[in-house]
């Protein structure tokens, strides 16, 4: 037997193990079985949580980092290349929810040894890690194909797509790990795509094709983790105001013409950031518990459907 097969043996997930046991009858008919606690109390309740990609005042990192913290998480790593606002958001959150360990790292997740390290701080000193958020992300260069480098290609597909591979393999190893609190193996790995990489007009080639990768990624990763109740999915944003996209909301307010983000998705609107942060905390959570191997679209329902200008179909 190979290593890799060894290993998914040993690490198999609580529901293997055990199953999903009777919770008795009522009147004769069985009562319902669940896998997660109820959704009313705090959902990601003593798990730890890296959040990547996280520095942003305005990010989808941030947003989340606040959702894990919210719903009664241990630990938080907020991680981003840029240290610019991380200590802020540290004493925000600090005040916010004094419970919870917020810690910073900066971190650049296109550096296999720096992202090890960061795990493995978070299995040190807490013992497991729970949810691994690899929402870093760069924009990628804005032009056609003809126009970009291969350098710059490559440029963006180690922040896009490495950084979350290298994330991805790291806490699932991680997540494998079992100790006090924490008999069986699991966790939740989410991948931040894009509608780019679900469809194409969405963003430039090269940023494009890093988010069908992250996409790919949770799909194959998913099947490798087979049996260790380590889950892999992908949530693809739309349209929403982050700093990535400011600059074009900046413009489109000058302009008076705001009112026309978003407006090819059905609901006619962009988003923010919390939008996309409370499916990343469903994900994380085990409410999520037979989500797996998924690209989750948080677009408005703009991938759903051919883009069209309305009236204009006669």
């Amino acid at each position: 037997m190979s290593r890799a097969g060894k290993r998914r043996l040993d690490a198999l997930s609580q529901q293997l193990v055990q199953g999903i046991p009777s919770e008795g009858d009522f009147e004769g008919i069985p009562r319902i079985r669940h896998v997660a606690p109820p959704s009313a109390g705090k959902r990601v309740e003593g798990k730890v949580a890296i959040v990547t990609g996280a520095n942003s005042p305005i990010g989808i990192g941030r947003a989340a980092a606040h959702q894990y913290a919210a719903n009664g998480a241990r630990a938080v790593y907020l991680c981003d290349a840029s240290s610019t606002h991380l200590e802020t958001h540290k004493r925000e959150m600090r005040e916010l929810y004094p419970d919870v360990d917020v810690v910073t790292r900066v971190l650049d997740v296109g550096d296999e040894a720096a992202v090890q390290a960061v795990v493995a701080d978070a299995l040190a000193t807490h013992g497991r890690l729970d949810i691994m958020f690899a929402n870093a992300g760069i924009v990628g260069t804005p032009a056609t194909f003809a126009d970009i480098s291969a350098e710059g290609f490559m440029s963006t597909m180690r922040v896009n797509a490495l950084g979350v591979f290298l994330c991805a393999k790291h806490a699932a190893l991680a997540m494998q790990k079992t100790g006090p609190g924490k008999e069986f193996p699991g966790g939740s790995i989410i991948g931040t795509a894009s509608v780019a990489g679900l469809r194409s007009n969405a963003g430039s080639t090269d940023y494009s094709a890093s988010k069908a990768a992250v996409v790919s990624l949770a799909q194959t990763m998913s099947y490798q983790l087979t049996g260790t109740g380590v889950r892999v999915n992908a949530i693809c944003p739309g349209v929403i105001e982050t700093g990535m996209t400011l600059p074009m909301y900046e413009q489109a307010r000058a302009r008076g013409t705001q009112s026309k983000i978003g407006q090819l998705n059905p609901l006619r609107r962009g988003a923010v950031p919390d939008e996309v942060a409370r499916v990343a905390l469903f994900l994380g959570s085990d409410e999520a518990s037979y989500v797996n191997g998924q690209a989750w679209a948080v677009c408005g329902g703009l991938s759903a459907g051919h883009p069209f200008v309305p009236g204009k179909l006669g």
